[in-house]
C-alpha cells in the first residue's frame, strides 16, 4: 500500500509540474524592427541621409527564483518574413513613388510621417497649386500601400492578429530612418522636424 501511495504521489507531482509549464507566444518586436528597417531602407534607397539611428539595447532580463520552480517553455521567436511576392510588389511601388514624388515633398515639408505609420499632408502651400491634386492622389496611394503591407506582413507570418503591432513598429522605424529635415508627428499629434 505504501508503494501505491508513493506512485500516486509521484504521478501527481509530475502532473503538477507539467501544469506549471507555460508557453509564451509573443510578438517578436526585435525581429519586426529589423524587418521594418530592411523594408524601409529598400524603399528609401541608398541615400546616406536616410541612415537609421543606432538601435537601443534590449532590456536586460533579471534572474527570477520562480524560474527554478516553474518550467517555462518559450516559443522560438520567428523571423519576420517580408519577402513574399505580394510584399515585394508593394515595396516596389512604394520605392518608385518615393523616388518620383515623396522624397521631394518630404524635403520641402509638404508631407510628413504621421504617428500611425502613414504619410500626412502638412503644408499644401509647399507644393505648386497645379500639383496639389497630384499630391493628394499620391499620398492616398502611398497610405493605401502602407496599410496593405502591414496587413500582408502579418498574414505572411501566420499571425494576422499582429497587424497592429506591425503598423506600430513600422511607424517608429519610418521615423528612425527619416532624413534630417523631414517632419514627423509625435504621439500628441504635434509636428517636429528631425
Amino acid at each position: 500500500m505504501t508503494l501505491r501511495v508513493m506512485n500516486l504521489f509521484s504521478i501527481a507531482a509530475v502532473l503538477m509540474l507539467a501544469a506549471c509549464v507555460t508557453i509564451n507566444v509573443y510578438f517578436p518586436e526585435a525581429a519586426a524592427e529589423r524587418a521594418a528597417d530592411r523594408f524601409i531602407q529598400d524603399v528609401l534607397g541608398d541615400d546616406p541621409r536616410s541612415a537609421p539611428e543606432a538601435p537601443s539595447d534590449p532590456p536586460a532580463t533579471g534572474f527570477r527564483w520562480s524560474d527554478l520552480l516553474i518550467a517555462s517553455a518559450h516559443a522560438q521567436a520567428p523571423n519576420i518574413n517580408i519577402d513574399t511576392p505580394q510584399i515585394q510588389s508593394i515595396k516596389q511601388r512604394m520605392a518608385e513613388r518615393h523616388r518620383q514624388h515623396l522624397a521631394d515633398w518630404l524635403d520641402a515639408g509638404a508631407i510628413g510621417l504621421d504617428n500611425d505609420g502613414l504619410i500626412a499632408i502638412r503644408d499644401r502651400g509647399a507644393v505648386a497649386l497645379a500639383e496639389r491634386r497630384n499630391l493628394e492622389r499620391v499620398v492616398g496611394e502611398e497610405n493605401s500601400d502602407r496599410r496593405a503591407v502591414y496587413r500582408e506582413i502579418a498574414v505572411a507570418n501566420g499571425h494576422p492578429e499582429w497587424e497592429e503591432e506591425i503598423r506600430e513598429t513600422f511607424a517608429r522605424q519610418w521615423i528612425a530612418n527619416a532624413r534630417s529635415g523631414w517632419h514627423y508627428q509625435q504621439s500628441d499629434g504635434s509636428w517636429t522636424q528631425k
